[in-house]
């Protein structure tokens, strides 16, 4: 596909949410055509489907399903064609997140997780993945009264610290695209390694 695709990790409370908009303005203050989109979300269908996913009890397994299901349309409806008509887009979290918080984070099976997104994502991966990466105390600080926090955003450390393990095992598989940053880091040094790493891929 012509266009580039980029994606933000980390645990809740790293981050990148900041770091996902200053990003953006960059990358269109260089004359670059970005969509910016997040997981779960990003399609009318997708969004709805987050709602139930942040929000209402359920099992494991119906949580891993609705994820990929979201993230289906998501990519049908907004990624690919955007990836197609030559655009960037920058997502805010992709399937590193299932990996890390349904598989390391709750316990589904890596075998499971390896067939949806085989299935579901047709082999497409993005170019560079953008690993936020504090402490689970850090984040819990950042978390804490900041806004009413989801269902996720409720557990305690130990589900953290099992989450951030996961993107770190993420990472070792995956060294080519995924580069951890320092979450602990100012924001105006967090910025500048980003922008560092992001003329790279213009240059590409």
């Amino acid at each position: 596909m012509k266009g580039r695709f980029i994606t933000f990790e980390g645990i809740d409370g790293a981050g990148k949410s900041t770091h996902v908009a200053e990003s953006i303005r960059w990358l269109r203050a260089r004359g670059h055509d970005v969509v910016a989109t997040r997981e779960p979300g990003g399609t009318e269908l997708a969004e709805a489907l987050r709602e139930l996913v942040l929000h209402r009890p359920m099992s494991l397994e119906t949580e891993l399903m609705l994820v990929f299901a979201a993230r289906r349309d998501h990519l049908e409806q907004r990624i690919v064609p955007a990836l197609e008509r030559g655009q960037w887009v920058v997502c805010d979290r992709f399937t590193d997140s299932t990996w890390a918080y349904q598989g390391a984070g709750r316990g589904a099976a890596t075998e499971r997780i390896a067939w949806l997104e085989s299935w579901v994502l047709e082999r497409l991966q993005p170019a560079r993945t953008y690993w936020f990466d504090v402490e689970p105390q850090v984040a819990a600080q950042r978390r804490a009264g900041s806004h009413e926090n989801d269902r996720f955003e409720r557990e305690d450390l130990a589900f953290f610290t099992r989450v951030r393990d996961g993107y770190r095992d993420r990472a070792a598989s995956n060294p080519s695209r995924i580069l951890r940053i320092d979450g602990s880091r100012s924001v105006e040094e967090v910025q500048a390694s980003l922008e560092e790493d992001l003329a790279t891929l213009c240059n590409r």
